[in-house]
């Protein structure tokens, strides 16, 4: 009996000391695979997806430039005193204000639907810059062509979201140049190969500023 007892609790312990160790390891085992699904080398497992993910994905697309935003720079200048359809005196009052400053506004933009942008140039005068001459060229075969000019002044076109827009200043007697009484807008659009008005407005200024005896009278219309 004493051998017996002698040997029971050895027995005991050495299962007691198994079961321990087998739990210790399927406890390793299953933080080892939490570890795995969690977090462990997870880190590094997602580390060269992100730059994979980033490596494949499409690139911004830039915006492709518009051919309508295109234009061919001209000398505004020669183009119009070899402007056949311009009046003999714009072209011989279009003289330098300063050096070779010549007092002309040029703007492109797109009027007709050519293959180049057209071409708005507003002839002034030097001292208070009043419009004499605005005219509209086109692209036509490579050579530029007179399609639109006003030469009632005080005169000016720009472009109006595609439109032509023509202002003309209107003086009543005694009226100076810097205080008209009021304008006519007149508004053009391209159809059938020629400018044809689409609108037209009056506006009358309020006259609570007098006109001085020197100020600068309205030059005379360009004959």
């Amino acid at each position: 009996m004493r051998g017996l007892t002698g040997t029971g609790p050895s027995r005991g312990s050495a299962s007691a000391q198994a079961v321990t160790t087998a739990a210790a390891v399927l406890a390793a085992l299953a933080l080892f695979a939490a570890a795995c699904g969690t977090g462990g080398t997870g880190a590094r497992d997602e580390g060269p997806a992100h730059a994979d993910s980033a490596e494949k994905a499409p690139a911004a697309a830039s915006p492709s430039p518009n051919p309508s935003q295109t234009y061919a720079k001209v000398d505004a200048v020669a183009l119009v005193k070899a402007d056949p359809a311009v009046s003999a005196t714009v072209k011989r009052d279009l003289k330098p204000c300063a050096g070779d400053e010549y007092p002309v506004d040029v703007t492109y933009g797109d009027l007709t639907g050519g293959p180049v942008e057209d071409v708005v140039v507003n002839v002034l005068t030097c001292g208070d810059a009043v419009g004499v001459g605005a005219y509209v060229y086109r692209d036509e075969s490579g050579a530029y062509k007179n399609v639109f000019k006003a030469e009632e002044s005080p005169v000016y076109a720009e472009i109006d979201r595609g439109d032509l827009s023509v202002t003309k200043q209107v003086y009543e007697k005694g009226d100076p140049v810097s205080s008209p009484s009021g304008e006519n807008v007149i508004t053009y659009s391209w159809a059938a190969g020629r400018f044809v008005q689409e609108d037209f407005h009056h506006t009358d200024y309020g006259n609570a500023t007098g006109s001085g005896d020197d100020a600068t009278p309205v030059p005379s219309p360009a004959g």
